[in-house]
C-alpha cells in the first residue's frame, strides 16, 4: 500500500501522463492517497513559509483540503459541464478530485525550502510544476483531444480562484483596525 502511494507521488512529480489514464490508480484507496498528498502539500508550504514568517501548520493542512476541493469543483464544472468533449460527460467528480490531489505531489518538494534564500525559488518552481501536472491530469482524465483546452480549463479555474481569494482577502482587510486610523 505504501509502495503504491510512493509510486503515485513519483509518477506525478515526473509528470507521467499514464498515471492519470490507468484506472488502477483510481481504485478505492486513491482518494485517501490524494487527500494525504494535499495535506502534506499544505504542511510543506507552511514549512517553507516558516523560513520567513510564522504560519500555523495545522491551518495550512486544512487550507490545502479546502483548496483541493475548490480546484476540483472548478475543473469539473468548467471541463465536464461547461466545455465538455464527447467522452468527458462520463467522468465522475471523484476521479477529478483524485487527479487534482495527485497533481499536487510536486508541492511536497517545498519541504526542501529550509532557508529563506531557497523559499521563493522553490515555491515558484513547485507552483509551476503543479500547474503543469494539473494540465496533464485534466487532459488525461477528461479525455481531451487538445492540450490547449486542458490549459484553458486549468487557467480559467486558476483565474476564478485568484479573483475569489483576492476578494476574500480585501474584504478582510476592511475589517482590520488599521483602516480606522
Amino acid at each position: 500500500m505504501f509502495g503504491e502511494f510512493l509510486n503515485i507521488i513519483v509518477r506525478s512529480i515526473k509528470l507521467d501522463k499514464t498515471l492519470y489514464s490507468d484506472n488502477k490508480n483510481f481504485a478505492e484507496a486513491s482518494i485517501y492517497f490524494a487527500g494525504i498528498i494535499m495535506i502534506l502539500d499544505g504542511i510543506a508550504g507552511a514549512v517553507a513559509a516558516n523560513t520567513i514568517i510564522k504560519t500555523a501548520i495545522a491551518m495550512s493542512g486544512l487550507t490545502a483540503i479546502i483548496t483541493w476541493l475548490v480546484w476540483a469543483i472548478f475543473i469539473y464544472v468548467i471541463g465536464v459541464k461547461l466545455f465538455p468533449d464527447k467522452q468527458t460527460s462520463k467522468v465522475p467528480f471523484k476521479k477529478v478530485l483524485t487527479a487534482v490531489g495527485f497533481a499536487h505531489a510536486p508541492g511536497l518538494l517545498r519541504f526542501f525550502a529550509i532557508t529563506p534564500d531557497l523559499m521563493i525559488p522553490i515555491i515558484f518552481l513547485t507552483q509551476f510544476w503543479i500547474f503543469a501536472a494539473l494540465i496533464i491530469s485534466t487532459k488525461q482524465i477528461l479525455n481531451l483531444k487538445s492540450g490547449f483546452k486542458s490549459f484553458g480549463i486549468v487557467f480559467l479555474s486558476f483565474l476564478i480562484i485568484a479573483i475569489l481569494s483576492i476578494t476574500f482577502v480585501m474584504s478582510r482587510m476592511n475589517a482590520l483596525p488599521v483602516n480606522h486610523i
